[in-house]
C-alpha cells in the first residue's frame, strides 16, 4: 500500500492520518476537538437515549450531543484532534494512494 507522505520544515518524514470517523459511543460531546481544528471538520450533533441522531432538536428531546465527521474533504490529516480528545474518539488513516 503506498500512502501520502511528506516532510516537515526539518526534513524530517512524516505521513499524514486523516479522519475516518468518531466513534459516538464514547465521545463526550466536550467539543476540545472541534476547537482544536481549524479545518471546520467536525460538528456536534444531537442524539436521543438510543444513540440515534436527531435531525430536529424541537421536537424530541436529546440526552447529549456527539461530535461527528462533517466535512471530512477539509482534513489536513494533522490528528490535533486526537491529541486533545480525553477518550480517543477518533478514528484516522493515511491516504492510500493506490
Amino acid at each position: 500500500m503506498a500512502v501520502l507522505t511528506a516532510r516537515t520544515f526539518g526534513g524530517k518524514t512524516w505521513t499524514p492520518q486523516f479522519i475516518q470517523d468518531i466513534k459516538i459511543a464514547t465521545c463526550l460531546g466536550c467539543g476540545r476537538c472541534f476547537k482544536a481544528c481549524g479545518r471546520g471538520v467536525m460538528e456536534l450533533k444531537p442524539v436521543n437515549e438510543h444513540g440515534e441522531f436527531i435531525e430536529d432538536e424541537d421536537e424530541e428531546e436529546s440526552l447529549r450531543k456527539v461530535m461527528t465527521v462533517a466535512n471530512a474533504d477539509n482534513c489536513i490529516g494533522c490528528e490535533a484532534c486526537i491529541r486533545v480528545c480525553p477518550k480517543n474518539c477518533h478514528v484516522h488513516a493515511p491516504l492510500d494512494l493506490n
